[in-house]
């Protein structure tokens, strides 16, 4: 879920360490877009608390220029070999700017909401999606213990089509990033695809051996590579949703190189210490073709609310359920209408029974520890994640498609959505869908049944 986009004809970024890291730069002040969200307790959503809270755009897409100067360290896909002969040599040539949120990267807060545009213009190029943080305060990401717990936000994705993703997600990164300048600026990102477009990790840049990426103007695949536990609560478009926990082992940020990584961005998708294909619930995958999309029991054509809880306690995660609001009504996910594979919530019961029934090439999510692994990477602490992104690997088929699609459509678990195998393509999106957007509000987070009026015996 990792990917790196324009910002200006200027952009670079980081994921600093905690004993070294870039200097900061002055063309462009960084100021956090507010945005409340609440705790709640007692039941049924009657008593929350207004949490003051900050957004921070991640270092991926930041400007990286020289410390006395305007020029580039990277442009486009490629860094200035001049200035990044070496990793070491960027934290010494070269510091990171502020972000103009709004101009720049089509991100507005609202008092309790925030607007992820897809395509922006601005005064030096043309930014394609984001990814954003909670911030606790100006320095510090906003943690989650998940276990015992419920997540809640309102969403409007009707204006997300084929191939965009609309994620909202926790991921395992330290609370205060990595070195400096720290979570103020949006480091220390990782992933459950042990992410090697990142421009910075562990505190260097990921600039030796650096590959430009064939068919992303924006991007390119560093050797290093940033690993971590993944909570897939939520990746949408208006068509296709899934609910997905991703193990590794070990759960923390953790740093890879090269085909070690796995994941994503290497040759071997399953070399690595993480679980990159999840295990996931996703309605029309298990054979509940009329339950979310347009004009469906969830219409996406409206904003509603998704309620994901967590349940167990300590480093435990037992089980994951899912419920949706609109207008008024609470909406269980529907039961699986796959043989061989029964229920609507993640347990581990149900990813075994997804491994054997979906005959996949491999299950990396038992491989690496399976609910145990969640659970323990719930119970230190997951930083929110909210983002914006098309997919230059797969088009997002494997959210809203048919994936893979050399497979039959009518084989298990490889129907996702109703887009076309065809659709998906970056530069079809982009071109036909730039006013694209999805809005995140109403977060509360609370104690399993604090956070909405769940029915009796659900």
């Amino acid at each position: 879920m990792v990917r790196s986009f324009a910002t200006k004809a200027l952009v670079a970024s980081l994921t600093a360490s905690t004993v070294s890291g870039f200097g900061v730069g002055t063309q462009q002040s960084e100021t956090h877009p507010k945005m409340q969200w609440k705790t709640c307790t007692g039941k049924g959503g009657s008593s929350c608390t207004n949490k003051s809270g900050e957004i921070v755009i991640d270092s991926n897409w930041r400007w990286l220029h020289t410390t006395s100067g305007t020029t580039n360290c990277y442009t486009g896909n490629k860094w200035d070999s001049s200035l990044c002969s070496t990793n070491s040599a960027c934290s010494s040539n070269c510091v990171m700017d502020g972000a103009d949120y709004s101009s720049t990267y089509g991100i507005t807060t609202g008092s309790d909401s925030l607007t992820l545009k897809f395509v922006t213009k601005g005064q030096y190029s043309t930014n394609i999606g984001s990814r954003t943080y909670l911030m606790q305060d100006a320095s510090n990401y906003q943690m989650f213990k998940l276990p015992g717990n419920e997540f809640t936000f309102d969403v409007d994705l009707s204006k997300l089509p084929c191939g965009l993703n609309g994620a909202l997600y926790f991921v395992s990164m330290p609370q205060k990033g990595q070195g400096t300048p720290g979570a103020k600026y949006g480091t220390g990102y990782c992933d459950a695809q042990c992410a090697r477009d990142l421009k910075f990790v562990n505190g260097q840049a990921n600039a030796e051996g650096w590959i430009p990426s064939s068919n992303d103007a924006n991007a390119g695949v560093g050797v290093k590579g940033a690993c971590c536990a993944e909570m897939d609560v939520w990746e949408a478009n208006s068509i296709s949703t899934a609910l997905t926990p991703h193990s590794c082992s070990p759960e923390a940020y953790s740093v890879c190189t090269e085909s070690e990584c796995g994941g994503t961005y290497s040759e071997d998708r399953y070399a690595g210490n993480c679980d990159a294909n999840g295990c996931d619930y996703n309605s029309y995958r298990v054979g509940v073709k009329d339950f979310y999309g347009p004009g469906k029991t969830v219409n996406t054509n409206s904003k509603f609310t998704v309620v994901t809880q967590f349940l167990g306690s300590g480093n435990t995660i037992s089980e994951i359920k899912r419920f949706y609001v609109q207008n008024g009504k609470v909406i269980q996910n529907p039961q699986s209408q796959v043989a061989g594979l029964t229920g609507n919530s993640i347990t581990q019961a149900y990813c075994n029974a997804e491994e054997k029934v979906f005959a996949e090439e491999r299950y990396p999510f038992n491989e690496h520890g399976g609910m145990a692994s969640m659970g323990r990477a719930g119970g230190a602490g997951m930083v929110l994640v909210m983002s914006l992104w098309d997919d230059h690997n797969s088009n997002m088929l494997w959210l809203d498609s048919n994936f893979p699609t050399n497979e039959p459509a009518s084989k298990p678990g490889v129907a996702r959505g109703t887009c076309s195998t065809s659709s998906g393509a970056p530069a079809d999106v982009e071109k036909n869908s730039p006013n694209a957007q999805v809005q995140f509000s109403n977060i509360r987070f609370g104690p399993v049944g604090s956070t909405f009026a769940q029915p009796s015996g659900s």
